[in-house]
This record gives C-alpha cells, sequence and structure tokens, in this order.
C-alpha cells in the first residue's frame, strides 16, 4: 500500500473529526446569543431605553446587585461589558461557519481566541457569584443565568479543539485563571473601598425642583411624613426625581438597607417596612412610588399643585 493510500484515509478522519464539532460552535453561538439578550436586557435598562424589567425570583435582588458598587465599571453598567464578552464569542464561533459553511472547521488562532474569551468571562463570573452571596446577599436570576452561560462556553471551548498539545493548554488556562482572577478580586476589592467607613449612598438626584414641588416637600416634613427607601432602589430614585434635587432634600428619607449611608434598618423593621419606597403619612405604611398629587390629597396639602 503506497503512502499517498495511507495518508487519505488519515486526512479524512482527521477533516470528518474537525467537521463533526460544528455543531460545538452552533451551541456556542446560541449561548452567546442568550447571553446577549440578558446583559443587552439589563444595559438597556440601566440606560433607560426600557421601563421595568421583571427579574424571575424577586426583582428587589436583582435592583440591589446593579445598584450596588460592584454594578458598574468605568462609570457604565457592567452588564454592558458582559454583553461585548457575548458578541465576541458570538462572532468567534461563527466566523469558521459564515466563510466555509458548516463543514468549515476553525483555525487555530480562532480555537485559542474562544478559549481565551469563554476562560476569562467563566473565572469573572464566578468572582461576581463570590459578591452575590458573601457581599451582596441577594438573588439575582439574570447574574445566574449568565454565569451558567460563561461556564457552558468554557466547557464547550475544550470540547471544540482538537488541542494537539494538551500541556500548552494546561498552563494557558492556568495563567487565563490566575490573571483574571487577580484583575477580577482588585477590581471587587477596590469598588467596594470608598463605601467600607460610610456606606453606600443612593445616586444623586439631578432633575429641578419647581417651586410647587418644594412647597409639597416642605409640608411633607412639616407633618411628619417619611419615605424608607434603600440606595439600591431604583423605584426609590424615581420617587425623588420625581421630586427634583432641591424638593428632595427638604424630604424625611429613611435609609433601610443595612449597607447604605446613615442606615436605620432597625426602624425600618419596627415600622414594617415591606418594600421600597414606603411612605409613612399620618401612622400609615403604603408602599409603592407615588404621584406629588396623591401624596398631597394623603398629606392635607393646601398648596400650588402645578407639579
Amino acid at each position: 500500500m503506497s503512502s499517498a493510500t495511507r495518508t487519505k484515509p488519515l486526512s479524512s478522519r482527521r477533516a470528518g473529526k474537525e467537521s463533526g464539532r460544528s455543531w460545538v460552535r452552533l451551541t456556542m453561538a446560541v449561548l452567546a446569543t442568550i447571553g446577549l439578550i440578558d446583559t443587552g436586557s439589563i444595559t438597556a435598562k440601566r440606560w433607560g431605553w426600557i421601563g421595568s424589567l421583571s427579574c424571575p425570583g424577586g426583582s428587589d435582588g436583582c435592583d440591589k446587585v446593579l445598584g450596588s458598587a460592584w454594578g458598574t465599571l468605568l462609570g457604565q453598567p457592567l452588564s454592558l461589558f458582559g454583553f461585548l464578552a457575548y458578541a465576541t464569542v458570538l462572532l468567534l464561533a461563527l466566523m469558521p461557519l459564515l466563510r466555509g459553511g458548516l463543514r468549515a472547521p476553525g483555525s487555530e488562532g480562532n480555537r485559542w481566541a474562544l478559549f481565551f474569551t469563554s476562560s476569562g468571562m467563566a473565572v469573572f463570573s464566578m468572582v461576581l457569584m463570590g459578591l452575590l452571596v458573601f457581599e451582596i446577599r441577594a438573588f439575582c436570576t439574570f447574574c445566574v443565568v449568565s454565569a451558567a452561560l460563561s461556564l457552558a462556553l468554557f466547557l464547550l471551548s475544550l470540547v471544540g479543539g482538537p488541542w494537539i498539545d494538551r500541556s500548552q493548554l494546561i498552563f494557558r488556562g492556568v495563567m487565563t485563571v490566575l490573571l483574571v482572577g487577580l484583575l477580577g478580586l482588585g477590581w471587587a476589592a477596590s469598588a467596594d473601598q470608598p463605601f467600607a467607613q460610610s456606606g453606600r449612598a443612593a445616586p444623586a438626584v439631578i432633575s429641578a425642583s419647581s417651586p410647587a414641588k418644594i412647597a409639597l416637600a416642605e409640608h411633607l416634613s412639616i407633618v411628619g411624613a417619611r419615605v424608607f427607601t434603600a440606595y439600591w432602589c431604583p423605584h426609590c430614585h424615581d420617587q425623588k426625581e420625581a421630586f427634583g434635587k432641591e424638593a428632595a432634600a427638604k424630604l424625611l428619607v429613611i435609609e433601610c438597607a443595612e449597607d447604605g449611608a446613615n442606615s436605620q434598618a432597625q426602624l425600618c423593621k419596627q415600622q414594617g417596612v415591606q418594600g421600597y419606597p414606603s411612605w409613612q403619612i399620618k401612622g400609615v405604611v403604603d408602599s409603592g412610588v407615588k404621584p406629588l398629587n396623591t401624596l398631597a390629597d394623603l398629606s392635607g396639602y393646601t398648596g400650588p399643585r402645578d407639579f
């Protein structure tokens, strides 16, 4: 049997092995698309492009995570960077298939790029899960889904080889874990540092107040009305923005988050506060964002109402 004859079956088997892994890239593309939807929805909500976003398992947990010290990076929602990472995986997974169809094998460089990206995502997701459990102490369905997707993409990148030099794969994998892990832990520690002593503060109110809004806020303060809030609660911020910067500063705001600035968590528990924001007017506690006219009616306000 000639060498050409012996080589042909070998090359055919290798090509068949490569094309057989096209399902891995298709699966990674599907998972990356789910990740894009997951992180894209959160980013759009943080940017105000969409309204309320229902978080399975309870929205308070998601709101607390997004409003925490680790909810932003470089002034942008952390979910934006997750969106970009999933977009990178999607592009890398589809690139060989778009060039040569479903049976097109990926180049070695493409496989390494997929491995580094997905492994980095998996390690950083584990850092975030640690923060979720031990620091933020909240459950966020979107965060858990993203972590599961990242881990699945990493495992698929391993399956999607073939990896001829396993020792090189292990070495590069360990280096990636150490590098991303150390950077992630360093970022987690530095992000929380400004809040270690004074507690976490709610975002600043930026809208302007009309004279009627200021008059209402002053009246609410005079009659002893209080609003129970948490720094991480976006609905609480919406309520303050309805008043505006000057009027919101006159309200009697009670911080209920235990790690919030000037926290009065024990008072919130004593008053039976169940959700945020909650208004206490004339001894009655009622939760939810209230229109200013409703607050005026409940408190007996008789001043101008051109809110």
